[in-house]
């Protein structure tokens, strides 16, 4: 009888993580199955690995578990990418946070969540975006600079960053008090599609905009 796993056996098994899965099917690596293996193979098996994974998974995942040289492994999975792109379906590989994750085609969000029942993530305010795109730019940032640059005070507005996950403590500044140095996390990343930092708009373009709302 053929197996199939899915998401529901990976969420049942408290135990064991994707990644202790991923390595006991390593294990396997000197089999002379394995050594029949080809690319389409790695193909599949990325796919059903991205698929079944709930956070954004690597590059180093792959050729850690499987032994295949990185450059390979980038060229499978952008591929993939490329893959469900053109295939113009519900569903698409993107990588985000320094990873590969499958995610929905963003113009059926909404009947998703009607149909499924779940509810809209909450939003952000203006007063939080606007402290994390400073955060964003110019961390690692503390408070009173964020202040400044606002002109009101933000700690309540850290608070909730914070409680959200998209800022966290990254050090302190050698000052009177050594206050908090606050930078961007891996969540933020994932909250707005980024695959890095390096993905974040221009700066210029963002003050443009900024001030143009303001006027």
């Amino acid at each position: 009888m053929s197996e199939f796993i899915t998401k529901q056996d990976i969420k049942s098994n408290n135990e064991n993580n994707n990644e202790s899965m991923i390595d006991s099917t390593a294990d396997s690596s000197g089999s002379d199955e394995e050594n029949k293996k080809d690319e389409r193979y790695f193909y599949g098996l990325f796919e059903a690995i991205l698929f079944l994974s709930n956070d954004p998974l690597p590059v180093f995942f792959f050729s850690k578990n499987f032994e295949i040289d990185p450059k390979n492994v980038k060229i499978i999975l952008d591929s993939l990418v490329d893959e469900y792109e053109e295939r113009g379906g519900g569903i698409l590989l993107k990588e985000i946070s320094g990873g590969y994750q499958f995610v929905t085609r963003s113009m059926y969000a909404n009947d998703i969540r009607k149909s499924l029942l779940f509810d809209k993530k909450e939003g952000l305010t203006k007063g939080m975006l606007e402290a994390l795109s400073i955060i964003a730019y110019k961390q690692p940032i503390i408070l009173a600079q964020v202040d400044e640059l606002r002109g009101v005070s933000s700690r309540m507005v850290l608070a909730k960053l914070m409680k959200k996950n998209l800022i966290r403590p990254v050090g302190r500044k050698e000052l009177p008090g050594r206050p908090l140095l606050y930078g961007t996390t891996d969540e933020f990343l994932k909250h707005f599609g980024l695959k890095n930092l390096s993905d974040l708009p221009n700066i210029s373009e963002v003050e443009e905009f900024y001030y143009e709302e303001r006027e």
